[in-house]
């Protein structure tokens, strides 16, 4: 059987106040009964009693069942499954996401920003256990999400993101500094940056290798994207009446920068040339970090406090037509 707990137990404490309750209606029906004097009542001892005698007090039954029920309903009693065995991945994961202008090229539907940004929210509603948080760059860097298991709101500000939001550029290092600063703190077994880029770093103070020996040093692994076709790509630009065209560009992805970052972190380079590559890395990355450390138990809580409420308030019904019909009093 499962077991009742309430989550606000002081509340029960309100039942007390049902005592003076009854005794006051005790001694309100003793107090008000009328009287009348007579000098014998012999010619009453055959008189039968009504049905309405014996159900007069019955709204006051009802009424002081149902304000009993309220309060327990009011203490929230929960019901508690049995204890399972159950597992945590304990994994911590910082996407750091270049937005850099050439990230709206097109060789991507609809463009390498948002296929990089629809396929990181895949695999983060797959991975429900894990804190996740985002870090983007471009000439500068910054935290978007800070390290989190509310993923609702990590993938609010995913969909927020835009080419834009900080000077162009690609400060390759920059992000990924950040973005192991993220996990500093973390104590999780696993700690994961996955880098996704698809340019050479051209700005930006840190140097994507320092970044990554920095990752070595805190037990970072680093898992690399590079994002883009290979030859050129399309990318729009307007002309000077503002119609968008497009230009093809070069391709230039430092894969051996993203190589060595994965290699020195323990991580893996993967490159990307479509949606559907894009989104297969993920899949293996998301196999990759499935490491189950952590065995405990827990029981889930069910709230089974709305039979009660209406229990409690059909009770308060009944009362209120009983009182008001069948045992209506009369001024």
């Amino acid at each position: 059987m499962n077991e009742i707990t309430f989550n606000n137990p002081n509340i029960l404490y309100l039942l007390l106040l049902l005592v003076p309750m009854i005794a006051y209606y005790v001694w309100k029906r003793n107090s008000y009964q009328a009287s009348i004097n007579m000098s014998t009542i012999k010619g009453f001892g055959k008189v039968s009693k009504s049905y309405k005698y014996y159900l007069r007090h019955i709204p006051a039954v009802l009424r002081v069942l149902a304000l009993a029920i309220l309060i327990i309903a009011l203490a929230r009693p929960q019901s508690t499954d049995n204890w399972n065995n159950t597992s945590t991945e304990g994994i911590d994961i910082v996407i750091a996401l270049d937005i850099s202008g050439s990230m709206l090229a097109e060789d991507f539907k609809p463009n390498r920003l948002e296929a990089a940004k629809a396929d990181a929210i895949k695999f983060i509603s797959g991975r429900p256990n894990d804190r996740i948080g985002l870090v983007v760059f471009a000439g500068e860097s910054f935290t978007q999400c800070p390290l989190t298991t509310d993923h609702a709101v990590l993938i609010n500000l995913i969909n927020d993101v835009k080419e834009g939001l900080i000077e162009d550029g690609t400060a390759m290092g920059l992000g990924l500094a950040n973005a192991v600063s993220r996990l500093k703190d973390s104590e999780a077994k696993s700690k994961v940056v996955i880098l996704m880029t698809d340019g050479v770093n051209n700005s930006g103070e840190v140097p994507p290798l320092t970044a990554a020996e920095i990752a070595q040093t805190m037990g970072v692994r680093v898992y690399t994207i590079g994002i883009g076709s290979r030859g050129q790509a399309p990318y729009p630009v307007m002309d000077m009446f503002g119609r968008k065209r497009y230009q093809n560009m070069d391709v230039d992805i430092d894969e051996d920068v993203l190589t060595q970052i994965a290699h020195l972190t323990d991580g893996e380079y993967f490159r990307a040339t479509d949606n559907e590559r894009l989104e297969a890395v993920y899949q293996n990355i998301d196999k990759l970090e499935k490491s189950k450390i952590e065995v405990k138990e827990y029981s889930k809580k069910n709230e089974e406090y709305f039979p009660f409420l209406l229990l409690g308030v059909l009770l308060l019904l009944i009362e209120l037509v009983i009182r008001t019909t069948i045992l209506r009093n009369v001024p």
